[in-house]
């Protein structure tokens, strides 16, 4: 399982500060417009559907949805902004993907690359980490709150790949096509999803075996995930519940 994973149930159970939510109100804003250039109907657009699913998921007011999606068809003016993954090696070897929505890339790098290089790690080459990862639907759901039997049951049943199960969390991936019936199902079943993406997911994972080695990667994680530019990342850790429940 998915050290970052495990990590994404705990941060999603901690209270939202106002000024952290502001921040992420942007991001979301800005991810809506993104994904709105392709279309503005979420019906037919999956990848909307799961940006305005996100706003809502955050408390983001309906008109400010409504205004970031007609910037992304047009229909107001708008910044623009482009896609870019930046790729490298954090400390202990872990392999890390950051996707950045920027208006200016002359800026973004830089700042990555520093966030990178005071973690101990480096900016890479493009496809330098990215053969690991694969894009998958993927749920965190705390342990506390629903048994691995019937988490099972309903994965199984709605398209999942694959169940793994801890004494935290239990995380399911699917095809990115399977990720909305999924989500519908579980939401049906009255689970509470701790979080839920169709994002990056590595084909192996690289084991820290220390509560030093896993507050190092947390803090180039953290670092990342706070950028203003920054929409996801992704990366290759694990960490064990006991090490995890320390942090």
């Amino acid at each position: 399982m998915s050290g970052h994973s495990k990590w994404s149930t705990i941060k999603h159970k901690k209270a939202r500060l106002d000024a952290k939510r502001g921040k992420n109100w942007s991001k979301l804003a800005r991810a809506v417009t993104m994904a709105a250039k392709s279309g503005g109907n979420p019906e037919d657009n999956p990848r909307l559907r799961l940006a305005i699913d996100k706003a809502k998921g955050d408390n983001m007011p309906k008109d400010t949805i409504e205004k970031a999606v007609k910037k992304g068809t047009g229909e107001l003016d708008g910044e623009s902004y482009e896609e870019i993954s930046y790729e490298g090696y954090g400390p202990s070897g872990v392999a890390v993907m950051a996707i950045a929505l920027t208006d200016n890339r002359a800026r973004t790098a830089p700042e990555i690359k520093k966030l990178f290089e005071r973690s101990g790690g480096n900016l890479g080459a493009p496809n330098s980490v990215s053969w690991m990862f694969t894009q998958k639907g993927i749920f965190a759901i705390s342990a506390e709150d629903v048994g691995e039997e019937k988490i099972m049951e309903i994965a199984l049943e709605n398209g999942a790949d694959d169940v793994s199960s801890s004494t935290l969390v239990h995380e399911i991936t699917c095809e990115p096509g399977a990720y909305q019936v999924l989500k519908d199902a579980l939401e049906a079943a009255d689970i509470p999803i701790a979080s839920s993406d169709v994002t990056n997911v590595a084909s192996n994972t690289i084991l820290l075996e220390s509560v030093e080695q896993a507050r190092k990667v947390l803090r180039l994680i953290e670092g990342l995930e706070d950028h203003d530019d920054v929409e996801s990342v992704s990366a290759n850790f694990d960490v064990s519940d006991e090490i995890m429940s320390e942090l």
